[in-house]
């Protein structure tokens, strides 16, 4: 396995993971403390719709996927706070109208049909160069967030109502999160696929909050947890495929080893806390 590293796509990926493991981290924590897990497969699959206009009307189709990723932020952050339509809802018809956009666009764009799986599973053995420079933006940007408005950022995720009491501004600190969210997930999208993002967004942080209290010990552990399923799936679908012969698709294998360890870590939980009353 230690062979995989003298291939300087394989360096890449590695490093694309790291990147895209410390950002999904900081956001996870928030997503998951908020309770709007849903809102990472909401925004990722709205995205499509972008995706899908820029290779109609011949655009870059991830600056389609920008836009519509934070107007379908945006639009459902002011729909929960001005009309309480309830975020479940919203994000389902978010989720449902960005798929249904984006295959029409690309249905009607002239020329080849362009593959829209590509953006759906993503491969992160072929990220352009330039995106380790974006994903290396983007957890900067995202650090610098969180030191400034770490502590109202966290009384908004925990407790929404004390935060309107004590003045602390809750509705622009909620559009201000579902605004990084879109641009993380957009952001990593061309960098691991919109599945693989659904599952750093959510099942590092769901690991993380079995273990840790607070969100930078959640934001820590969760980047950590991330950082080590992708490099384990990185070298073993690595491993598996230079082995047996066969094509080991990456990307899948990452959220396998990601599911399996959310398994254990909840069993192992559960049996602690057993373990703990007795």
């Amino acid at each position: 396995m230690i062979g995989a590293m003298e291939y300087e796509f394989f360096q890449r990926a590695i490093v694309a993971g790291l990147l895209a493991a410390l950002a999904s981290g900081i956001i996870g924590t928030y997503v998951m403390a908020r309770r709007i897990v849903s809102i990472s497969g909401g925004l990722a699959h709205a995205a499509f719709g972008g995706i899908g206009l820029g290779y109609l009307l011949g655009f870059p189709p991830m600056a389609g996927a920008l836009g519509f990723g934070l107007l379908s932020a945006i639009g459902i952050g002011v729909a929960e706070l001005r009309l309480r339509q309830g975020l479940d809802t919203l994000i389902a018809m978010v989720w449902a109208v960005g798929m249904a956009l984006g295959i029409v666009f690309a249905s009607l764009a002239p020329g080849a049909t362009p593959d829209l799986l590509s953006y759906l599973f993503g491969n992160i053995l072929f990220v352009p160069p330039a995106y380790l420079w974006y994903t290396g933006g983007l957890d900067v940007l995202l650090l610098v967030v969180v030191a400034f408005l770490y502590r109202p950022l966290q009384a908004v995720a925990f407790d929404e109502e004390f935060s309107w009491v004590a003045g602390v501004p809750v509705a622009a600190l909620f559009l201000l999160i579902l605004g990084l969210t879109a641009l993380t997930v957009v952001v990593l999208i061309r960098v691991v696929g919109v599945i693989l993002v659904i599952a750093l967004l959510t099942i590092p942080a769901a690991i993380a909050r079995h273990w840790a209290h607070g969100l930078v010990r959640m934001m820590v552990m969760a980047t950590a947890i991330g950082a080590v399923c992708i490099t384990s799936g990185l070298f073993s679908s690595y491993a598996l495929s230079a082995g047996a012969d066969v094509n080991v698709p990456t990307g899948p294998f990452i959220i396998l080893l990601s599911a399996g360890l959310y398994g254990v870590s909840a069993f192992a939980h559960r049996f602690v806390g057993r373990r703990s009353r007795t």
